[in-house]
């Protein structure tokens, strides 16, 4: 199935190049679509494959031409069999208390993560690299988004590489550093990879096992920030957080593994849509906004702030300021001010 589905994306994709190439135009999700009868015909292996879960791809390719165009992703590239392996089914699917009813496959047991609540819309199983397989459900609640309401407890969060996220309130998340706490083990597994013979079952057992720590470096770090960001959303209406500029950030090779590894960016994308699932408040204030050099005090602004200065005094009142904890309430109350600026400019304009 997934072989049928991985092929049918790499012919579309060469197909819609080639196509551009000539004529200076693409191919429509239609069009796609519409090669399936002919190529079922001359490739009668692609029947065995569920009708529908080939026409997602179709869906999925246009969908990626469009975000590219977007500048919200980069060019769609052709998959490999050796990588991470899906396929959707859009209909059809049963879900029961411990098994998963598919189109042509049958019933496959399973273990639910939590109980669903409202109408199966589509399903996607994946096989990642360490040979697990797991399912994606996406469900219609029938619930419609709330409006965003800013009145209630606002927090400021300071993202770093010791403290993964400090709070306005003085709170602070020490960072896990899961890659390193699980570099020694990646690193002997990956020494016996590259002792094993090309092309030999020996070294195809290696690389899965290499591939396990990468998984299990994924899951905990996931888990660790879905958490965090749930508890965070839960307690807080507004949310505020600052814009970094993490691909530029990652050009530094002292701290690009760690910064990789922290996950900022991750983390902020699930502090926005958990964020607007409740109908709160999340709200990015500019990078270049003197969050840690501005005292929280008095307004005061230094000149220089060397990354090595945990704490220092404001020259001006003489408040001690513990730098992370000072560029969250600072980063709080941007935010505050720029949601009061939002409101009060349309009463300007009448």
């Amino acid at each position: 199935m997934r072989g049928c589905c991985r092929w049918f994306w790499n012919y579309s994709l060469n197909l819609c190049q080639q196509t551009y190439k000539d004529t200076g135009k693409g191919l429509s999700r239609g069009a796609i679509q519409g090669l399936l009868p002919s190529l079922k015909k001359e490739y009668t292996w692609l029947k065995s494959a569920y009708s529908q879960s080939l026409q997602v791809v179709a869906l999925n390719l246009s969908t990626a031409y469009k975000n590219f165009f977007d500048k919200r992703a980069g060019f769609p590239s052709f998959k490999s069999k050796h990588g991470r392996q899906s396929v959707s089914y859009p209909q059809n699917v049963k879900v029961g208390d411990s098994f998963i009813k598919l189109p042509i496959v049958g019933e496959v047991h399973c273990r639910i993560h939590r109980p669903l609540e409202g109408t199966i819309k589509t399903v996607t199983i994946s096989q990642n690299t360490d040979g697990k397989y797991y399912a994606s459900i996406s469900v219609d609640r029938g619930q419609e988004t709330p409006e965003s309401d800013a009145s209630g407890k606002a927090i400021g969060l300071d993202v770093g590489l010791n403290d993964f996220c400090v709070t306005s309130d003085g709170s602070k998340y020490v960072n896990p550093k899961h890659l390193k706490k699980h570099s020694r083990n990646l690193k002997r597994k990956q020494q016996k990879l590259n002792q094993k013979q090309k092309g030999s079952n020996t070294r195809q057992k290696a690389k899965k096992l290499v591939a396990k720590v990468h998984s299990k470096i994924k899951r905990v770090r996931e888990d660790f920030r879905n958490l965090l960001s749930r508890k965070i959303v839960d307690e807080n209406q507004v949310i505020a957080v600052e814009n970094l500029n993490i691909k530029g950030m990652v050009c530094n090779h002292y701290l690009a593994k760690a910064i990789s590894d922290a996950g900022w960016g991750m983390f902020g994308t699930m502090l926005k849509y958990k964020a607007q699932i409740l109908g709160k408040v999340y709200i990015e204030v500019d990078r270049f906004f003197p969050s840690s050099k501005t005292c929280n005090n008095c307004l005061h602004k230094v000149s220089s702030m060397p990354l090595n200065l945990r704490h220092w005094d404001c020259p001006k009142c003489h408040s001690r300021n513990d730098r992370d904890v000072n560029a969250a309430k600072n980063i709080r109350d941007e935010a505050l001010r720029i949601l009061a600026l939002e409101v009060l400019l349309p009463m300007d304009g009448m």
